[in-house]
Order: structure tokens, then sequence, then C-alpha cells
């Protein structure tokens, strides 16, 4: 079994906190891990799972006579199937707050649910399992992140740089743990496709009253066409054919399930990033691969679909990261009004900004720096730090703050 590096941030946080929810994509491996801490890091820890007809009927019956008669502290997984119980939860931890008493997982957001986040604000810290992270494939801890803030860190190559085909294998592979075992690409369809299946027709049906799965997976697949796009709704709803009240509510119920991400528009106004287009992100770039139909060879050949989803794999591997980074920052992506765009940005609680463009190229010139030659001016003392992910295999320097980087620095143990 594969250890997840946000592992130890989550026992610390039962440490000192009442309740723990650990959420993510079905098949992520939320069970597995939080099994594993009750067998080893936490031995004295209940399980249960909401899975159980038995369960969820004890708790529809009597939640807060349920929670009375269970042994603490435990764990409960699956806890969107049983929302109802969130309530009796703050009930319980108002008369014990002891630290750990609750460890919650959850395959759809339950955070989504105003009545919910009321409930258990001061109460509950939250982690997000996202499809396994290449060091996480490798047995590494990585944290780009800190070393982009860390203004004296100097970034080195990897002597063992990865070719072009070997890029588009990480990406067609995605980090669902199931898929990585699997040697075929006609294998790993097989599970997305009874994947997709399982996610809209049972999970959907938990959180909404939505019973046409096929819409859904249309309105996915034609996301991940445009996965690391500006969101048009409006666009979007000609698109995919839906009309523009019901496209929102879908999208909601897809970040709901943790399968797309909405990456926030940055400004130095505050207010003004409330109304900037996001850029969307499917989560898991295997899962993008499936719906495009887009194996290695069709790739190969499509730089236009490659360079997005290429962009979306570094970025939600930068947001996996941020999950058990050293050095907490926001991520954003950045346009300015005269066209300079930078694909990432991140902002650390100081204010101080990072900024991360990629491309899909061996090799780049100055005209790729624009959009973070804009940002530091814009700036100034605020930026820390500009890169280019590329390629290549060289660290090459551009001046005051920016720099080339291989794709592996990304990838790089933490220590």
């Amino acid at each position: 079994m594969k250890r997840r590096n946000i592992t130890q941030s989550i026992i610390d946080a039962l440490q000192d906190t009442p309740v723990v929810y650990l959420r993510g994509a079905r098949q992520t491996g939320k069970t597995t891990l939080v099994k594993g801490l009750s067998l080893e890091s936490l031995p004295d820890r209940n399980y249960l799972t909401l899975d159980s007809a038995s369960v969820r009927s004890a708790i529809s019956h009597d939640p807060v006579g349920f929670l009375r008669g269970l042994e603490k502290p435990v764990t409960l997984d699956e806890v969107q199937r049983a929302p109802q119980l969130m309530l009796a939860i703050k009930e319980d931890v108002d008369n014990d707050r002891a630290p750990g008493r609750y460890l919650l997982t959850g395959s759809a957001n339950i955070l989504k649910n105003p009545k919910m986040i009321d409930s258990l604000a001061g109460r509950m810290e939250v982690f997000t399992l996202f499809p396994m992270s290449q060091g996480e494939i490798s047995d590494i801890k990585e944290d780009f992140i800190s070393r982009l803030f860390d203004k004296d860190f100097v970034f080195k190559a990897d002597s063992g740089e990865n070719p072009i085909k070997k890029i588009i294998s990480d990406i067609c592979a995605g980090g669902y743990p199931e898929v990585l075992s699997r040697s075929s690409p006609k294998r790993r369809d097989a599970w997305f496709d009874s994947y997709l299946t399982l996610i809209m027709e049972r999970d959907l049906y938990d959180i909404s009253n939505v019973h046409d799965a096929s819409v859904m997976v249309r309105l996915l697949s034609a996301l991940a066409t445009r996965t690391a796009t500006l969101f048009n709704q409006a666009e979007m709803s000609r698109f995919a054919g839906i009309p523009n009240s019901t496209l929102s509510r879908y999208i909601s119920m897809l970040e709901t399930l943790f399968l797309i991400y909405l990456l926030p528009a940055w400004s130095i106004n505050l207010s003004k990033r409330l109304v900037k287009m996001p850029k969307i992100h499917v989560v898991d770039s295997g899962l993008v691969a499936h719906l495009c139909r887009a194996g290695k060879e069709a790739l190969l050949r499509d730089r236009l679909l490659t360079g997005r989803l290429f962009e979306s794999f570094v970025i939600m591997e930068v947001l996996k990261q941020s999950g058990w980074s050293e050095h907490p920052a926001r991520l954003y992506h950045y346009r300015s009004h005269d066209g300079d765009e930078v694909d990432l940005l991140l902002e650390d609680s100081a204010g101080r900004v990072a900024g991360v463009e990629i491309k899909l190229s061996e090799s780049i010139s100055r005209g790729d720096l624009k959009g973070l030659i804009s940002l530091r001016e814009q700036l100034g003392d605020r930026f820390t730090r500009g890169v280019i992910v590329y390629l290549g295999d060289q660290v090459i320097p551009f001046g005051d703050k920016l720099e080339a980087l291989p794709l592996s620095v990304v990838f790089a143990p933490s220590s």
C-alpha cells in the first residue's frame, strides 16, 4: 500500500481538533488511508462505513442515539450518505470537545451544504484527497510550493529527465490507484467506464434529484476537451446543449463529486476576483484522456489537446501538494487587461506571490516570459519568483526572479 503524503497532516489534526473530515472523489484511497490509520498509527479507533444499509437505517431512526452508542474515537466512512448525522455530531462535540473524536470521510463534498458548514464551524478541519500525485506514485514526498517561496532555494535539474512519450504515458495513466494497477489501456478504459457509471448513477443520486446520468457524462466529456481553458458558462451552455440555469447546477454537482476543479482568477483588487472567469480543470488527467478518447498516439499528434492536458496535469500536481506543503498558499490563474497570462499563481498568507507558466516544449524563449514579467513589474517586492515549467533538461535563469525549470523539479523530493 502506497503511503499518502497527506497522512501526517491528518494525524496532527486529530491531536487537537474534535472533527477531521477527509473528502475526495471515489476510489482515491480515502477508506484505505483511514483504515490504515486505525490499524497502525491510531489503533484505538472504532470504524464504521455508511455504505452499510443497516448503519444508515440506525442513523435515520435516531442519529443522536446512534452516536451515543458508539465507542469514541470513531471513524465514519462515506458520511455524505447520511447528512442528518452532522447536527448530531455537532451536539456530541459540544458536549465533549476531546481532540480526534470523529474522523469523517466523504465522496461528495458535504461542505456545499450551508447547514453543514454552520453546524461544524470551528470544530472541524478539512482535508482533500485527490488521485495520487507523481511523488506518491514514486514513494516521494514532494513540496514544490515551499521551494517557490524560498528566495534562497536554488533549483537543480534531475539527471533523469522524462521524454515526451513518458510524460504522455504518465498523463494517460492519471493517479487513481486502481487504474495504476492495470497494465493495458483497454483495461484502464474499462475501469473508467465503470467508475463513471457508479458515480453518475449512485453518488449523483445521493446529492441531487438528477437521474439522467448520460447528460452529466456528456457535460463532463465536453469539459474534458476544454480543460485548462477559461470557463465561459454561456458558451459552454451552447456547446453542451444544456440550459444556462441547469448548467450552473450541474457544474456545482461535478465540483461536489470532485471531478472538476475551478481555478479562480487572481487580481490585486479582491472584489474583482469574484467576477473574473475561472479556469476549468478536470481533476485527473487519465480521466480527461479517457473522456476525449485520446490515447498516447493521438496525444502525440494533437498538440493543442496535449498542451491543455499538460497544463491541467501540472496544476493538479501542485494542488495535490498544497495539501501537505509546509508553506500554505492559495492557487489562482492570472490574466491582465492587456491579455498577459500566467497559468498558475500562488499567493501565501503574507500576500507574497509566485507565478508558474506551463509550456509543452523542450525550449524556451524570452517571449514565453511575457506574463511573468508583467506580473513581476506589477507586484514589485511582493513578487517572490516566476518560473516556466517545460520539457527541457536544464534550469535556465532569465534575469531577476525568473527561470525555466524542467518538469521533474515539480516532483523532486522535499528533502
